[in-house]
Parts: structure tokens; sequence; C-alpha cells
């Protein structure tokens, strides 16, 4: 009987090891998803481009479901009832919102600084995974390679950047016109565009985005996470960048 119990223990964490595998390769195998158009009001949740699970065991399935439909939601919502009664303004997209942050009606200029940056930062954060990691190449490698050194520098001042971020916040990668990248730590949801400045890619740091797994260490997601980057579609928003290409979030 102990033998019988052994054997099906055995098979089930077989299996279950066989599709945290499966899944992977399926990620690794996947098309760049496809650019973001610059959204308007009334905003809405973008799917995620992947199941839940893509990014196991990196980041669990749980974590990724509460991040994406609780807390961008939440962002989604509050942005909309914030805006709701400023229909000259909710016409803007939300790129050109968030860059004429300083020009916004004091009675809603922290709820779209806050819920705006939000959801434009989570909208990116969700493309830029689900990949099989590794190193980039092509243009993107090129570009890191001049501004930083070499790859293993660049991955050490970005988790450098989302180690030192007190409390809440981003570590981002900015990508200028003439496709320079330097980097950038940002606390809670200050996008970079609301100055005016283009994201290339950026891994979130807020504990929501790592604690069920991680708990207080933070690092160790932060070099977890290299593994589930889609290089692709950060490629794609590089070209796009370079290009002059339109803005998205």
């Amino acid at each position: 009987m102990v033998t019988i119990v052994r054997r099906t223990v055995l098979a089930a964490g077989a299996t279950a090891a066989f599709t945290a595998v499966a899944r992977r390769l399926l990620a690794q195998d996947a098309p760049p998803q496809p650019a973001l158009s610059d959204p308007s009001y009334p905003f809405t949740l973008p799917p995620l481009p992947y199941a839940t699970a893509a990014n196991e065991p990196y980041i669990d399935a749980q974590t990724m479901g509460i991040h994406h439909d609780k807390h961008h939601a939440a962002y989604v919502a509050n942005l909309n009832a914030a805006l709701k009664d400023y229909p000259q303004l909710a016409a803007l997209p939300l790129t050109q919102m968030l860059g004429k942050l300083t020009e916004l009606p004091d009675t809603i200029r922290t709820a779209v600084r806050n819920n705006g940056g939000g959801h434009a930062f989570h909208s990116m954060f969700w493309t830029v995974m689900g990949g099989q990691g590794g190193e980039p190449d092509g243009a993107v490698a090129a570009a890191i390679a001049r501004d930083f050194g070499s790859f293993a520098q660049f991955k050490t001042d970005f988790n450098k950047a989302g180690l030192g971020q007190f409390g809440s916040g981003w570590a981002v990668v900015l990508v200028d016109a003439t496709g320079k990248l330097t980097l950038a730590a940002r606390p809670n949801q200050d996008s970079p565009l609301i100055d005016g400045k283009r994201i290339l890619f950026a891994n979130d740091v807020w504990e929501h985005a790592y604690y069920l797994k991680y708990q207080n260490r933070r690092a160790d997601y932060l070099a977890a996470w290299w593994n589930v980057i889609n290089w692709k579609v950060v490629a794609a928003r590089y070209k796009a960048a370079t290009e002059g290409t339109a803005h998205w979030v």
C-alpha cells in the first residue's frame, strides 16, 4: 500500500514538472506580442497575452492572477471614475494625459497620476513577460553593450535600481529617439510618461508583484524575473522608439 501511494505521488510530481516545462516551451515559441495602441477613455483592462501560469516557476499563477485581475483592474476602474465628469480630458490618449499632468484640475491630478500611471505601467508590463529570458540580440544587445558595457553589468545595474527603490515602485529602462538607454527607479506609479520619457521595459517592485512567492526577498524576485522577459517584444518596442513610430505605453 505504501509503495502504491509513493508511486502515485511520484507520478503526480512528474506530471506537474512536465506541465511546467511544456508551458515554458510554448512561451518560448510564441510570436512577439503586438504593440499596444495608446489607450483612451473609457479605459479597459487588457487581457493577459498568455495563461497566468505561463511564467511559472519564476512567477506563480496565483500572483499573476491577483496582480492582473485585481490590482490592474482597480487602476482602470479608478481612472475611469476620476475622468467621468471631464469629457474633454477623457478624449486624450493616456500618454498625452500623463504628459499634461500638471495642467489637469487639482481635483483629479493625483488620481490620474496614480491610476493612469498604474494602468500605463501594467499594460506595458504584461507584454514584456511571457518569454524565454536569456539575452537579447540585434539592436537591443548592441545598445546595452554601448550604454552599459555588457549585458551582465546592465542586469546588475537594473537589479540594483529595483532593490534600491524604497517601498513600492518600478525599475525602468528608458529609451530616447536616438536609441540611448538609461535606468531609472520610479516610486509608486509615477510613470516616466509624466516627464515625456519613453519606456523600453520595466519591472514592478511593488510587493503585490512577488510577495506570495518571494515574501521579503526582493533580490531573489529581481534575479528570477530575467527568466520570463520577452526580448522579441522589447526589440519591437526599441525599433518603434528609434523610428519615431506611434508611442504606446
